[in-house]
C-alpha cells in the first residue's frame, strides 16, 4: 500500500503546483478545497478498496495506458488526461484574472457539493462493480454488473462524472473553465458508445443487459 500512499502523494502536491502557479497566490481557497477533495478522496479509496477489493485497487492505480487496453482508448486517454491538466492550470489564471470573485461564493458552494456527489457515485460503482477499470479492456472473468447504479444507467461512473467536471469549475471560480466542461462531457459520451461497441462484442450478457438498462448516464435522457 505504501507506493499507492506515494502516488497519491505525488500526484495531489503536482495537482496543487498546476493550480497553485498560474493562480500566481497561495490565497486561493477554491484550490485548496480541490486538493483536499484529492487527498482524501484518493486515501479514502485507497484504504477501502484495499480492505474490500486490492484487485481493483491494482487497476485503478495502474498506468492510464496498458496492454490490454483498447488501441483507440490509449489515444483518447492520452488527449483527455493533457487536456485536463491544461484545464486545471487554464481555470487557476481565469480565477485570478477575476480576483477570485467572478463565481458568487453559494455557487462554489454547490460545486464543493457536486464534487461530494462524485466521491459517492464512485464509491457506490466500486461497491458494486470491481472490473471497474480506468482503462476500456476486457478483463479476465469479467462479467455483466446490472445491480446498484448499474440498474439505473448503464455507466454510473461517467454519470457521477458529470458532477465533477461541473462542479469542478464552479468551485474553482472560472466561468470559462465551465464552459469547457462541455468539451470533456462530450468526449466520455464518445468514449461510452465505442467502450459499448467492445462490450456487446466481447462480454457475454451486455447485450441484453444494454435492452434492459436503456439509458447511459442519465435516466430518460440519454
Amino acid at each position: 500500500m505504501a507506493i499507492y500512499l506515494l502516488q497519491l502523494l505525488a500526484w495531489s502536491i503536482f495537482i496543487a503546483g498546476l493550480i497553485l502557479w498560474p493562480a500566481g497566490t497561495l490565497v486561493y481557497p477554491g484550490a485548496w478545497v480541490l486538493i483536499a477533495f484529492f487527498v482524501f478522496g484518493g486515501l479514502a479509496m485507497i484504504l477501502w478498496l484495499s480492505k474490500h477489493s486490492p484487485r481493483l485497487l491494482r487497476e485503478r492505480m495502474a498506468s492510464p495506458l496498458q496492454r490490454d487496453q483498447k488501441p483507440w482508448d490509449r489515444v483518447w486517454l492520452t488527449f483527455f488526461v493533457f487536456a485536463f491538466l491544461g484545464w486545471l492550470y487554464f481555470m487557476g489564471w481565469d480565477a485570478a484574472r477575476t480576483g477570485f470573485r467572478a463565481v458568487p461564493p453559494w455557487l462554489q458552494v454547490l460545486g464543493g457539493l457536486g464534487m461530494l456527489v462524485n466521491m459517492l457515485g464512485t464509491w457506490w460503482t466500486f461497491r458494486e462493480n470491481a472490473f471497474a477499470a480506468p482503462v476500456v479492456k476486457i478483463q479476465k472473468d469479467q462479467k455483466v454488473i446490472d445491480t446498484g447504479p448499474y440498474a439505473i444507467v448503464r455507466h454510473p461512473m461517467y454519470a457521477s462524472a458529470l458532477f465533477f467536471l461541473i462542479g469542478m469549475p464552479l468551485m474553482l471560480g472560472s466561468w470559462r473553465g465551465l464552459a469547457f466542461s462541455a468539451v470533456f462531457i462530450l468526449g466520455i459520451a464518445w468514449r461510452a458508445v465505442h467502450e459499448e461497441r467492445a462490450l456487446t462484442a466481447e462480454l457475454s450478457g451486455y447485450q441484453d443487459y444494454a435492452a434492459r438498462v436503456r439509458y447511459r448516464f442519465v435516466p430518460y435522457v440519454w
